[in-house]
């Protein structure tokens, strides 16, 4: 069930071959969970049934299904709705992330994201990017404003990857200290 390389049939590039190849070749439920991958909105079920091209009590058992293994939060109502479930998804990137990295190469990241992130806080002036008073960077030459803000949007991303990493160092530590680094295929 790997959502991750396949066909986003919400990106639909326009060339109907490539959908129907993507139809004939995944299941309902395959479907149904490649558009749920990328729904971050609470939606019914006909509206992800239409993406996935299947009918709405198809994608309401898929649905149900991936409720029941957490993949998916589902919000009780006349629709109910559904969205991908955030933990989930960072679980199973920082069980990927153990898997093809050995702990020393995790570590090794994860060091340099803090030196950026430390970068930043000098940069900044501030502790975090939420501490970051918007209005001052607003107040100044267009291109000066547009760095500033790509800035502050890497140094969110840095923060994101930062917490992802140490859970992977950590699982990673797990597992090496259980019977050595299992996947570090990398």
């Amino acid at each position: 069930m790997s959502g991750d390389s396949t066909w986003d049939p919400a990106s639909s590039d326009g060339r109907e071959e490539t959908r129907q190849q993507w139809k004939r070749d995944r299941t309902t439920f395959q479907r149904v969970y490649d558009v749920i991958t990328g729904v971050t909105e609470y939606t019914g079920a006909s509206g992800i049934a239409d993406r996935a091209d299947c009918s709405t009590d198809g994608a309401r058992d898929a649905l149900t299904q991936l409720a029941e293994m957490g993949v998916v939060d589902h919000r009780e109502g006349r629709p109910a709705e559904y969205r991908r479930n955030e933990s989930y998804f960072q679980w199973k990137r920082v069980e990927r992330l153990a898997d093809e990295h050995t702990h020393a190469e995790l570590r090794e990241h994860l060091d340099q994201l803090l030196e950026e992130d430390a970068d930043f806080q000098r940069s900044f002036s501030v502790p975090s990017p939420d501490s970051v008073d918007i209005a001052r960077i607003e107040d100044g030459e267009h291109a000066a404003v547009h760095d500033r803000l790509e800035s502050l949007s890497r140094w969110r991303t840095v923060r994101h990857d930062i917490e992802l990493l140490q859970r992977a160092v950590s699982r990673a530590a797990d597992r090496q200290r259980d019977g050595g680094d299992l996947g570090a295929s990398a």
